[in-house]
């Protein structure tokens, strides 16, 4: 889905201050009088979605409220570590984890359940983790990506199912990402193994079988999807698991490519946000988690980040309309994985992963 990842809008800074001031009552913000010496610190993604948040999104919270938001920039798996080591004595308020180690998060008993307000009637229902300890802040789906060109070349219709991965005449022309190492080639494997009647409690009819069906067509099992752009083009590749928004990415530059939605479904891929537990200013933290969620934050970063928006009555701008209501009907019948299953079994499946389909 190719969302624009430059979008021009003149005004927004202002607009979405204004918003904000209306919404204050609603979120319950503080005046900037009573607020001006509050502090609150969000671990993020540092880079693009960095960038998006300082410039975009936290300017208008922080006039509206008179609460500085300060990044503490890593990935998720830094951002954990950090919560981790610090635990008893928390230095961040609210944290931006993939929705794999959020759920890891929340077993670990580092985020608290955020408080009832108006806006997570807004979301996504499937954004609302665990009685809400975490919500969903902006959404993706892992499904089927193809090469047009090739498929255009061949006269192949485009992928319906999961299950093309094992259609013979895409043998040597599949690529997956590394189960053990992608959340885009887990979730392929899970899809796989719901359709040969497993769940997340029993893996063994997708471990017992891929190897024979999907096995043959697989060129290569990558450890990311760095190297999609390159086996699209030199035409290795003719189906692998992506996002839409993976998908526009590439189109951007490009290369070849479009997604399709299988029939059983995609599974939801998002970045959670969490207020984390025990954190030194939970007044000012709420806050902060309630307004990222508001249409105001969700538009704004879809507009200068491209971050697809959690919150459902966010109204999308003309030049991305038509890509937001493919977005939205993909969600319709998009699954959610047990992460809770997922992360207690995932070092044993790794193991098994690269002993009998790796190998």
């Amino acid at each position: 889905m190719p969302i624009p990842r430059s979008l021009s809008f003149t005004g927004v800074a202002t607009a979405a201050a204004t918003a904000v001031i209306g919404l204050a009552a609603g979120l319950a913000l503080s005046s900037p009088a009573a607020a001006q010496t509050k502090t609150v610190y969000i671990g993020m993604n540092g880079g693009t979605m960095e960038k998006t948040y300082t410039e975009n999104v936290f300017p208008a919270f922080e006039k509206a409220t008179g609460i500085k938001v300060v990044v503490v920039p890593g990935t998720s798996s830094d951002i954990l570590a950090k919560l981790q080591a610090q635990k008893d004595n928390p230095q961040m308020h609210v944290v931006f984890l993939d929705d794999g180690l959020m759920y890891r998060a929340i077993g670990m008993g580092l985020c608290q359940k955020m408080d009832t307000t108006s806006v997570l009637d807004e979301v996504y229902p499937s954004s609302r983790m665990k009685g809400d300890m975490a919500v969903g802040v902006n959404m993706g789906m892992t499904g089927l990506a193809y090469n047009k060109k090739m498929f255009d070349e061949k006269g192949w219709a485009a992928p319906t199912s999961w299950m093309d991965l094992a259609d013979p005449k895409y043998k040597g022309k599949i690529v997956v990402q590394s189960a053990a190492s992608s959340s885009f080639g887990l979730h392929a494997f899970l899809m796989y193994n719901r359709v040969q009647g497993g769940t997340e409690a029993n893996v063994d009819p997708g471990f017992t079988t891929w190897r024979k069906t999907i096995g043959p067509n697989v060129l290569e099992y990558i450890p990311s999807s760095a190297k999609i752009a390159e086996m699209v083009q030199t035409g290795e590749a003719a189906i692998f698991p992506l996002t839409p928004t993976g998908v526009g990415s590439l189109k951007e530059k490009g290369i070849p490519v479009e997604y399709a939605q299988p029939k059983e479904g995609s599974v939801v891929l998002m970045v959670g946000e969490c207020v984390v537990a025990k954190n030194p200013d939970n007044e000012s933290a709420q806050k902060l988690a309630a307004y990222l969620l508001s249409q105001e934050a969700q538009l704004a970063a879809l507009k200068f980040g491209a971050q697809i928006p959690a919150n459902t009555k966010v109204q999308a701008p003309a030049e991305v309309a038509d890509a937001m209501g493919k977005f939205q009907g993909y969600m319709k019948n998009a699954v959610t994985v047990d992460w809770d299953v997922i992360n207690e079994k995932r070092p044993d499946w790794n193991q098994r992963w690269n002993k009998e389909i790796e190998r």
